[in-house]
């Protein structure tokens, strides 16, 4: 009866042990996520020229920060993605922002 305990019981704890370390590793990417994108707001917030009628949006996944968007000339795309690349936590960014003519 020992034996057998030991053989379903040990696997089972480690594959619980496993999900629960999984879960928070999650949750730790998620919350940094969310502060980077916060801080990539914050600084993009700050240059006056990507500012109303530009558009742009941040989402950040696993560090990776993606834009989207519109601004009104090439400069101002670099600008952003200058911005997002200098902000502490950011591994990559994804530049997706359009220009409108």
């Amino acid at each position: 009866m020992t034996n057998s305990k030991l053989r379903f019981g040990f696997p089972l704890a480690v594959a619980l042990a496993t999900a629960s370390a999984a879960a928070v590793a999650q949750q730790a990417t998620v919350s940094g996520d969310a502060q980077i994108k916060a801080n990539v707001v914050k600084s993009l917030d700050r240059h006056p020229e990507l500012r109303a009628p530009n558009l742009i949006s941040v989402q950040t996944r696993g560090g990776v920060v993606y834009l989207n968007g519109q601004v009104s000339a090439g400069q101002q795309s670099a600008t952003a993605e200058t911005v997002a690349e200098r902000t502490p936590g950011v591994t990559r960014v994804v530049n997706s922002i359009s220009i409108s003519r």
